[in-house]
């Protein structure tokens, strides 16, 4: 079947996690993405964090499934020309080199236009171009703190959290995703290609965005009536961090299960909307809450929120996390098991859906992955293996219109 990105050619000049989760996303869609690798080591995740000796590690195949990977160095005269070649040929290029390196490989900007002028290119930063900061490296958890999301996570006495969630890296690369493809469409309009670029700290305080509405919020009125430190404790000048309390105005905590003291995950999120009162009073046999004044408005509840949570536990003394879900779901509460990601991945569901899949590899064998969390009416993605180094480079250099003969003498001057 055609996919919606099939006959468009990227370059694939990044590493780690951002860059190559855009690439592989679009990957996924159908583009021909090329993985350009320096000889003899690659994406440094080819060996980080490895569970098998001398195989890819699951950092790297977990980011760069639907490739094809081309060694290529291009600090010699010869793997300039290739790649001169390869960009004559292609629609887009992604990098997250350090400021200024494409320059300093004689790739600016301008040479890039002059090449092809139909040309995207798109770049993961740090920070925007500009800012005070933007010769500072950064990684994912720098990149957290920088973007607000650290200080206003985890609990109100303690210091600033990280998130598990790749908000930095993986975040990043869905954002510059996006505006790859805005900028194709853009270019079906003006036949012309243009610079795309996301930081890092920009991808991160736009899921911030609820915490930057709280900024406001407390500095017009002093408090936020949302969080557990309202009535009784101390607001200051900033947004402060709220524990598991809900970040859309509903209050809600994490509550334990039966099991909790051997299971450090038996725990639902349990949240209390407002229009979900009625059906939560009849769900804990609790009725005549539901016109008491202490209780009937979420002004009145506030005060007394973790009195109202921790009734709810007792509630859920004797029930597992699944056990109390199917339960409250049937009231339509809002509410979730915390799942572990052992129990993710064997979620029938998830594998159903192709959220989780399993993919053969040549040298690892079979290994679990995530798949598109986009889901298409038309369309399944399929999630193929992440290619060995230079798995690809003499059909690429074919594609280029390179004989067997010259290739043979790439490989000889140690150019792929």
């Amino acid at each position: 079947m055609t996919k919606p990105l099939d006959g468009i050619k990227i370059i694939d000049f990044t590493h780690v996690q951002a860059g190559p989760a855009c690439t592989q996303l679009l990957a996924w869609f159908g583009a021909d993405v090329i993985k350009v690798e320096r000889p003899g080591s690659g994406d440094v995740t080819r060996n980080q964090l490895r569970d098998i000796p001398d195989a890819d590690a699951l950092y790297f195949t977990m980011l760069n499934s639907n490739k094809k990977s081309l060694t290529l160095d291009t600090k010699k005269p010869e793997g300039k020309e290739v790649l001169e070649k390869l960009i004559r040929e292609s629609d887009v290029l992604v990098e997250n080199f350090g400021p200024g390196a494409l320059d300093r490989m004689g790739f600016s900007w301008e040479r890039l236009n002059e090449l092809n002028p139909k040309m995207i290119v798109a770049s993961v930063k740090g920070f925007s171009d500009g800012h005070h900061y933007d010769d500072l490296k950064v990684y994912e958890n720098v990149a957290q703190c920088a973007g607000g999301a650290a200080s206003t996570t985890g609990f109100w006495d303690g210091p600033p959290t990280i998130s598990a969630a790749a908000l930095g890296d993986s975040n990043t690369g869905m954002h510059l995703a996006i505006g790859i493809l805005t900028a194709l469409l853009g270019r079906d309009k003006t036949g012309k290609g243009q610079k795309v670029a996301v930081s890092m700290q920009d991808s991160v305080l736009n899921l911030c965005r609820v915490k930057l509405r709280d900024q406001q919020r407390l500095e017009r009125v002093g408090y936020l009536e949302e969080y557990p430190q309202y009535p009784h404790g101390e607001f200051g000048d900033v947004v402060p961090r709220g524990g598991n309390a809900g970040g859309g105005g509903q209050p809600g905590w994490v509550l334990k299960c039966k099991g909790w003291e051997t299971d450090s995950n038996a725990y639902i999120y349990f949240t209390i909307q407002g229009h979900a009162w009625e059906p939560i009073c009849k769900a804990l046999g609790k009725p005549e809450w539901i016109e008491d004044p202490a209780y009937r408005t979420a002004e009145a509840r506030q005060p007394h929120i973790f009195e109202i949570f921790k009734t709810i536990e007792a509630w859920l003394a004797d029930k597992t996390k699944f056990e109390a879900v199917d339960i409250l779901r049937k009231f339509d509460i809002p509410c979730a098991p915390v799942l572990t990601m052992k129990e993710l991945a064997n979620d029938p569901s998830l594998r159903a859906s192709g959220t989780i899949v399993e993919v053969p590899h040549k040298k690892r064998g079979s290994y679990l992955t995530v798949g598109s969390p986009i889901k298409f009416s038309d369309m399944k993605p399929e999630v193929t293996a992440s290619p060995l180094l230079g798995e690809h480079t003499d059909e690429v250099l074919a594609s280029l219109g390179y004989s067997r003969q010259e290739i043979f003498n790439l490989r000889e001057v140690k150019a792929v």
